[in-house]
C-alpha cells in the first residue's frame, strides 16, 4: 500500500519533495498511488516504489530515478526526457508512446515492457534489458543499446537511424520493417541464446540475425535454400507466340530432368527493380539459359549478369535464321559465358542440349 504522507508531500510539489527526500534519505518510498499528470520534473525518487502506479502523462522530466521499481507502472505518454533511470525496473510496465528521449537507462530492466511508439530517441540502453519488450514503431534513433538483451523483443518497423547496437543479444528478435542507416552500428549481434548450450554465433545485421538463426534450426528452410542453389535454372527469352513455344519446352524438358525453372518475361518494360529482380534471380541459378532470338533486352541483361557471376554458366541459344549480335564477342572473353548454340525447332533444340 503506498504511505499516505509520502504521496501528500509529493503532491505538494518538487521543491517541497525534494527538501523533505534531503532529510529522509534512507527511508523506503512507496507511491503505488494515482499520480495520473502529476507534475514531478525534477524530482529525486531514486529506490521509490512505484509499482503498479497510475502515472499517465505524468511529468518526470530530469528527475532522478535510479534503481525506482515501476514494475506493473503504468507510464502511458508520460514525459520521461532526459531522466535518470539507470538500473530502474520497469518490468510489465506499460510506456506506450511516453518520451524517454535522451534518458538514461543504463542496465534497467524493461523486460516484457510496452514500448510501442515510445520516443526513445537519443536514449542510453547500455547493458539494458530489454528481452520480450514491444518496441513496435518506436523511436531508437541515435540510441545506444550497446550489451543490451533484445532476446525476443519486437522492434517491426521501429527507426534504429544512427543507432547504436553493438555486441547486443538478438536471439529471437522481430526485425521487420526497420529503418536503418548507414550510421547504424550492428557489430557482433549474438544470435544465440545463453541459457542453452551451443557456441556463441554473431553477425553484423539485426534483419540478418533472424533469417541466419532460422537457417541455423530450420531444416524445411535449409532444404528450400539447398533447393535453389542446385536446381534453379534461370530461363531468359521473349514471350511472342513464337519465342514462348521454345521457352515452354525448355521448361517442360527442364522439370522432367527435376530442375526447378523459372522464366522471365521481356515483353514488358524493364525498370530498375526489374534489373533487380533478374540479377538475383540469375544469382541463385544454378544457370542460365538465355534465348537471344529476337530479344534485345536480354542483351542488356546479359551485360549485368554475365561479368559478375562466374559462377553461374549461361547458355545462348538462337534461332537458326538470325544472326548473333555483334556484342558478343566481349562476352566470349568469360569462359562460363558456352558457345551460342543454334536451333530450328524446339524439338531439335532440346535434342542438341540433352547432353550439355
Amino acid at each position: 500500500m503506498a504511505n499516505p504522507d509520502h504521496v501528500k508531500t509529493l503532491r505538494q510539489g518538487v521543491n517541497a519533495w525534494n527538501a523533505f527526500w534531503e532529510k529522509n534519505v534512507s527511508i523506503t518510498l512507496d507511491f503505488s498511488a494515482d499520480l495520473i499528470e502529476a507534475h514531478l520534473s525534477g524530482a529525486d525518487l531514486s529506490g521509490a516504489a512505484l509499482s503498479a502506479a497510475d502515472l499517465i502523462g505524468a511529468d518526470l522530466s530530469r528527475a532522478r530515478l535510479i534503481k525506482t521499481d515501476f514494475t506493473g507502472a503504468n507510464l502511458s505518454q508520460a514525459r520521461l526526457i532526459k531522466a535518470d533511470l539507470t538500473e530502474a525496473n520497469f518490468n510489465r510496465a506499460e510506456l506506450s508512446w511516453a518520451d524517454l528521449s535522451e534518458a538514461s537507462l543504463n542496465q534497467a530492466y524493461v523486460g516484457e515492457a510496452n514500448l510501442s511508439g515510445a520516443n526513445l530517441s537519443g536514449a542510453c540502453l547500455n547493458l539494458a534489458n530489454l528481452s520480450g519488450a514491444n518496441l513496435s514503431r518506436a523511436d531508437l534513433s541515435g540510441a545506444d543499446l550497446s550489451g543490451a538483451d533484445l532476446t525476443y523483443a519486437n522492434l517491426s518497423d521501429a527507426d534504429l537511424t544512427d543507432a547504436h547496437l553493438t555486441g547486443c543479444r538478438v536471439y529471437g528478435v522481430s526485425a521487420w520493417g526497420l529503418k536503418l542507416s548507414e550510421k547504424t552500428t550492428q557489430h557482433s549481434l549474438i544470435i544465440t541464446t545463453d541459457d542453452k548450450p551451443e557456441p556463441e554465433i554473431t553477425v553484423d545485421n539485426i534483419e540478418v540475425a533472424q533469417f541466419i538463426y532460422l537457417l541455423l534450426h530450420n531444416q524445411k528452410i535449409r532444404d528450400v535454400i539447398d533447393t535453389i542453389t542446385s536446381k534453379v535454372v534461370l530461363i531468359l527469352g521473349r514471350f511472342t507466340d513464337e519465342r514462348k513455344a521454345v521457352l515452354d519446352a525448355l521448361r517442360d524438358e527442364l522439370r522432367r530432368r527435376n530442375y526447378l525453372p523459372i522464366l522471365f518475361d521481356f515483353d514488358k518494360p524493364t525498370s530498375q527493380t526489374t534489373d533487380e529482380t533478374i540479377t538475383l534471380l540469375a544469382r541463385m541459378a544454378r544457370f542460365v539459359i538465355a534465348d537471344i532470338s529476337d530479344a534485345r533486352s536480354v542483351l542488356m541483361e546479359l551485360h549485368a549478369i554475365v561479368p559478375d557471376l562466374p559462377s553461374v554458366p549461361v547458355q545462348p541459344v538462337i534461332i537458326a535464321s538470325q544472326e548473333e549480335p555483334g556484342m558478343f564477342d566481349h562476352f566470349r572473353r568469360y569462359p562460363w559465358f558456352l558457345p551460342v548454340h543454334r536451333y530450328d525447332t524446339p524439338a531439335r533444340l532440346l535434342s542438341e542440349l540433352s547432353d550439355r
